[in-house]
């Protein structure tokens, strides 16, 4: 059995976590799963936007608890081994910020811990109804360090501050409400909204998108001055683009762009 399944349609790729049996925990062979598709994606030319969801009945229960206590055997061994399993998993997380493609999450059931930093670690998010959210390590006695670091890039300080230091769950209806989110859709509807959206962004002029993502986030981190001068100089190769021309000579002829890449 394929622990991450991936089908390819329509220029979007759909990996599929597959462990229903551990609710799609992390573990290690997940993160391997994960990253050895981000390494595969990365320079994948023909795919233009990704999917992300999981099996079952949840679409990720955060880390798998159970193997990191099997690798707790000592407090040396230990430290070496949660040291290399959060920086494996920082490494997922951050590679999915910095795939060319935009990723979506596809997120049912409970989306918890690491679970929930994934849904954050992507570029957009559609759940279905009755989805919880949560950062619920610390009634286990663990602060979730590493998933606030992606969740207090989407959430509002004091709402990811409360998260983390109760456990409390959002439900899918606040989760968008506060940013984790884009949409909320009926659970029988979720992989069919999931897919309009993705198949609407992979309709776009995928070299624009590309070059779109990588400049929304760098200039995020930029003081005002800066990020414009850093988004003025992205737009002028954008503009010098020959499938940009096309596009703006399609629109002021009011025909449907023809762009090399494929993009309709």
């Amino acid at each position: 059995m394929d622990l991450l399944k991936r089908h390819d349609s329509g220029g979007v790729a759909h990996l599929e976590m597959n462990a229903p049996e551990r609710l799609n925990a992390l573990s290690d062979e997940m993160l391997a799963a994960l990253q050895a598709q981000i390494d595969a994606l990365m320079e994948d030319r023909e795919t233009r936007v990704v999917v992300i969801s999981g099996a079952g009945k949840a679409f990720c229960a955060g880390h798998d608890l159970k193997q990191m206590q099997q690798g707790r055997q000592s407090e040396d061994a230990g430290r070496a081994y949660f040291a290399d399993l959060f920086e494996r998993c920082s490494r997922v997380m951050t590679g999915l910020r910095n795939l060319p493609q935009p990723v979506i999450a596809q997120a049912h059931g409970i989306a918890t811990a690491a679970g929930c930093q994934l849904v954050a670690s992507c570029d957009m998010a559609v759940a279905a109804r009755g989805t919880r959210f949560g950062v619920n390590g610390v009634n286990i006695g663990l602060f979730c360090s590493t998933p606030m670091v992606a969740l207090s890039r989407n959430v509002p300080r004091k709402q990811a501050f409360e998260m983390l230091t109760t456990g409390r769950f959002l439900d899918a209806e606040e989760a968008r409400s506060v940013g984790l989110v884009n949409r909320v859709v009926p659970q029988d509807s979720l992989a069919d909204e999931t897919a309009e959206l993705a198949a609407t962004v992979a309709g776009k002029l995928s070299a624009a998108v590309r070059i779109g993502k990588r400049a929304f986030y760098e200039q995020a981190e930029m003081g005002l001055d800066a990020a414009y001068a850093h988004t003025g100089a992205v737009m002028v190769e954008n503009m010098l683009m020959r499938d940009t021309e096309e596009g703006i000579s399609a629109f002021l002829e009011k025909r449907k762009p023809d762009w090399s890449d494929g993009s309709v």
